[in-house]
């Protein structure tokens, strides 16, 4: 027999840890190739870590709430036969012929996840992850204080959201009158005060519901960006009646032939995809005062899920898809959305995010952007509207199927005429599609 180290996969170039947030295999279970042992939690999608070989579980390295960094052997896979390419733990035989593990590094590593240095753990009656005893370290939270908080986590266990959330409303809370004494010490609120603030019902009908973890991350996100960006709206409202006689026209050819439904939504990305290209500058992210030029065109499709939070799945290299491969995509990446079976690197690298607030009625909005990037749009519902139609023989009003369209873009690094100017290039590409053409 052999030994197989299953390790925390690679997630996009901006992830660089995750928390196990369930175990789905047990040990002693077996387990067949590319079946999921654990379930894990970036700061932005869930996900199943699966495993690449066939065999028995025999010893899981890290806890529910543990924080892992990439690249970290979160469990240890028995599997038949001793082949080298497979094997990530050395071997060597002993006098009596048997196999010893040389699990050195396994242990190192179990060393520096119990006890991070610096970090005194003497004297804590609960586990705390690595990650929550470091910001306990570095916002001076000792042991003592930190035995205080309530965690939310498996039997009771303090994790990342429950510290954070403290500290907020430490800083929150009334201060004594520290400049009448001397370097006074103010004393840390209670904790079950703070942790579990429940707002009193007047008439007992009231439902208290706490916000999920998706959605305090989403909510941090958002402020972040609102602090962060200088936000700016133009608007423009768009012809889009010969892509709605078109769609009309070819959809049920689309189906039969490529198996997807054809919506508007594909249609209008790779409209968005041919107008990026046209503005790079559009395609870009602010890091500080350095703006990163993007070479891809990544385009992110803010989608709902069930539970009412938004994920934002990226299709890559969308400026290289046909209609047919942007249909798919969307199609894809919108089903697994609702799904919750998005890959982690499935929601990285995006570099311009499109926003269809039409689907839930909405004329237009106003979006906020998604940090690092510098614009985001939003697509309003598509309506019948008596407009003015320009001819050579004069103009009428003619029923039309109109749209707005709503861009946000930061004005530290876009101004006006650049916002301005790629919706008003989207309009052009938009009114002039050809109703006879093929897709």
């Amino acid at each position: 027999m052999a030994r197989f180290e299953l390790k925390l996969p690679k997630m996009g170039e901006s992830v660089a840890e995750a928390t196990i947030t369930s175990w789905l295999k047990e040990v002693g279970d077996t387990i067949e190739l590319d079946e999921a042992v654990v379930e894990i939690a970036t700061d932005k999608v869930d996900s199943e870590v699966p495993s690449e070989v066939e065999g028995t579980l025999v010893e899981v390295l890290f806890q529910i709430d543990d924080v892992v960094a990439v690249g970290e052997t979160i469990a240890i896979i028995e599997i038949e036969g001793e082949d080298a390419e497979s094997v990530n733990i050395k071997t060597k035989s002993t006098s009596d012929n048997s196999q010893v593990i040389e699990v050195e590094k396994i242990i190192e590593k179990a060393k520096k996840v119990i006890a991070t240095p610096g970090t005194k753990t003497s004297g804590a009656s609960k586990f705390y992850s690595p990650l929550v005893r470091n910001i306990a370290q570095t916002e001076g939270v000792s042991i003592e204080e930190l035995e205080t908080i309530s965690g939310s986590g498996k039997d009771g266990r303090v994790n990342k959201e429950d510290i954070l959330l403290y500290l907020e409303n430490l800083k929150a809370a009334p201060k004594l009158e520290a400049p009448k004494v001397a370097k006074a010490k103010i004393e840390a609120p209670n904790s079950s005060a703070v942790q579990k603030v429940t707002p009193v019902s007047v008439n007992g009908e009231d439902e208290v519901i706490e916000m999920t973890r998706m959605g305090k991350l989403v909510s941090k996100h958002m402020v972040n960006s609102i602090q962060t960006a200088a936000h700016v709206q133009s608007f423009i409202e768009i012809d889009v009646t010969n892509i709605v006689k078109w769609r009309a026209k070819v959809k049920d050819e689309f189906l039969k032939r490529e198996g997807e439904k054809l919506t508007f939504t594909p249609i209008l990305m790779h409209a968005v995809a041919a107008t990026l290209k046209k503005y790079p500058m559009i395609n870009i992210a602010l890091e500080g005062d350095k703006i990163i030029k993007k070479k891809n065109i990544n385009l992110g499709m803010a989608a709902a899920l069930p539970d009412g939070n938004l994920i934002v799945p990226v299709i890559k290299n969308a400026d290289q898809l046909n209609i047919v491969g942007m249909t798919k995509s969307v199609n894809d990446l919108a089903l697994r959305a609702r799904n919750n079976q998005l890959k982690p690197d499935e929601i990285q690298e995006g570099t311009y995010t499109v926003t269809n607030v039409g689907s839930f009625g909405s004329v237009m909005g106003t979006p906020i952007i998604s940090q690092p990037q510098v614009a985001i749009l939003a697509l309003g519902a598509i309506r019948k509207v008596p407009a003015v139609i320009e001819t050579v023989e004069g103009d009428f009003i003619g029923i039309r199927q109109m749209m707005f369209v709503s861009h946000s873009y930061d004005h530290r690094v876009v101004n006006g005429a650049l916002g301005g100017m790629f919706i008003k290039t989207l309009k052009d590409i938009l009114e002039a599609w050809d109703i006879n053409q093929d897709f």
